[in-house]
């Protein structure tokens, strides 16, 4: 049963599994073991990047697929279920016709680019991406009528899933049982499901043509692979990912707007993620965004905290200004990568392997 839903693609690694088994543990709890509206927050966030940057790693880790328009299917996401339900009410029906609505979208412009710029090279397909997608940011922002502008949109849910929906009237172990909580747990059931489904993706025969594509594509292509076609279709299952992810976002947020669902810094967040965790693993997107997102959140209350305890020393107390956030995260990024060239996936897995060639 565990081979199946692991696609036979274990950790191989102690470490790497009790960390993944702590991460799925923790975000299966966390409305009960990180109480209040900001850790929830987090960890919900997490269950949107960890679906958002596994497949993105489908391209650019298994594929060699270096895309920028990325969050461009996100957004599509996100505006699907927000363009919906605005639209149509909150109701199931209206989430329904959103999310299809946006799959299809996110699966006719995904055919288009890979058909006509996968033929191209390296940088030349990335600054072909990275034009669309600015180009997608910017009618999203001039459409008021269909996207909100720049205002972007706010919407309900169905009761079910409404704060003001409560299963019981008293909180269970101080949790409120109420439609917010049936949302994270409907976020959590599909980030398990879309990344076991990506386990068995990247594990299938059609899995490892990518990943001969990636090492040599003139040699895959001369043993009689059709390259163009399996970097479509590599092209297209990553957009229908991401384009979950985007829906994942908008359920729990109840709003959507170019900044949050089409931001070139998703992009850059993405491309961090995938380079702390691994590249090549889905593994390493699940711990790459535990990891990023932790120190994005809660990194300004560490430094607080620190600049407060080093008030005597007002260098030291200067340097660890929570306004300075960024320079922390950039120098634990670079310590990161310096330390974990291959991601932490990588360093665990190949730690591991001399203990197992030993016995």
């Amino acid at each position: 049963m565990l081979d199946r839903l692991v696609s036979n693609d274990y950790p191989r690694s102690k470490p790497l599994a009790v960390i993944l088994i702590a991460v799925l543990l923790g975000l299966a709890l966390a409305p009960f073991l990180l109480p209040g509206v900001k850790a929830l927050s987090v960890a919900a966030k997490v269950l949107v990047f960890v679906v958002l940057v596994a497949s993105f790693d489908l391209l650019l880790g298994y594929t060699g697929i270096v895309s920028f328009a990325h969050t461009m299917f996100f957004g599509i996401g996100a505006y699907g279920i927000a363009v919906a339900s605005t639209r149509l009410g909150p109701t199931w029906p209206a989430l329904a016709l959103g999310l299809g609505g946006a799959l299809l979208l996110s699966l006719l412009l995904s055919l288009a680019m890979g058909l006509f710029s996968l033929r191209v090279r390296a940088i030349f397909f990335a600054m072909i991406t990275l034009a669309v997608a600015s180009a997608f940011q910017t009618l999203a922002s001039q459409l008021p009528d269909i996207t909100g502008g720049e205002d972007g949109l706010t919407f309900r849910l169905p009761a079910l899933l409404s704060p003001e929906f409560e299963f019981f009237g008293q909180p269970f172990p101080g949790v409120a049982l109420d439609g917010r909580l049936l949302c994270y747990y409907l976020l959590f059931a599909s980030a398990l499901v879309l990344v076991l489904a990506l386990l068995r993706i990247v594990n299938s025969p059609f899995g490892r043509v990518l990943q001969a594509i990636r090492e040599n594509e003139f040699r895959a292509e001369a043993i009689g692979y059709r390259v163009v076609l399996y970097r479509t279709l590599s092209s297209v299952l990553s957009a229908l990912f991401a384009t979950m992810a985007g829906a994942m976002l908008a359920l729990w947020l109840r709003y959507n707007g170019p900044d949050v669902s089409l931001s070139f810094e998703i992009m850059i967040d993405c491309l961090l993620i995938v380079v702390i965790g691994g590249m090549g693993t889905i593994y390493g997107p699940v711990i790459g965004s535990v990891l990023f997102l932790a120190a994005q959140s809660y990194l300004q209350d560490l430094l607080r905290l620190g600049s407060e305890a080093a008030s005597r020393l007002p260098w030291l107390s200067a340097l660890l200004s929570p306004d300075r956030w960024l320079l922390w995260l950039g120098l634990l990024f670079v310590v990161s990568v310096y330390y974990f060239p291959s991601g932490v996936v990588g360093r665990l897995r190949a730690a591991a392997q001399p203990q197992q060639q030993g016995r």
